[in-house]
């Protein structure tokens, strides 16, 4: 049920009001926790790129950002896999604004993302 209202608040978002219209970004910037070590990992992606966080992989598919506020909040398309047991244990979308309503749901880690990450546009 969270996954469904999520997506469609996601969904509300990106065709709701002219203020609320949303811009794709070229990836974001995601935290990892392993909640039994306290390890903390900050992660940008670009999009369709992954990570490792133990025995998870977290694979970005998109991210979009609020035009009227790009730094305002963060809505990351992810999919996460288990790799030891080849299981899909996320697929959705996560929002940075309410992190707990769409959310994994792991006994050892937690993953959530942080903002949306425009490209670098600098030579250096």
């Amino acid at each position: 049920m969270r996954r469904v209202l999520a997506s469609v608040l996601v969904c509300f978002a990106q065709v709701g009001g002219a203020q609320e219209e949303t811009a794709l970004a070229d990836g974001a910037l995601l935290r990892g926790l392993d909640k039994v070590s306290g390890a903390v990992h900050d992660v940008a992606l670009r999009s369709g790129q992954s990570f490792e966080i133990g025995n998870l992989r977290v694979a970005l598919g998109e991210c979009r950002y609020p035009v009227a506020n790009p730094v305002g909040d963060a809505f990351a398309h992810l999919v996460i896999q288990n790799v030891d047991i080849n299981e899909t244990v996320f697929k959705g979308w996560m929002i940075a604004s309410s992190p707990a309503l769409n959310s994994l749901e792991h006994a050892r880690y937690d993953v959530w993302v942080l903002r949306c990450a425009m490209a670098d546009t600098s030579s250096e």
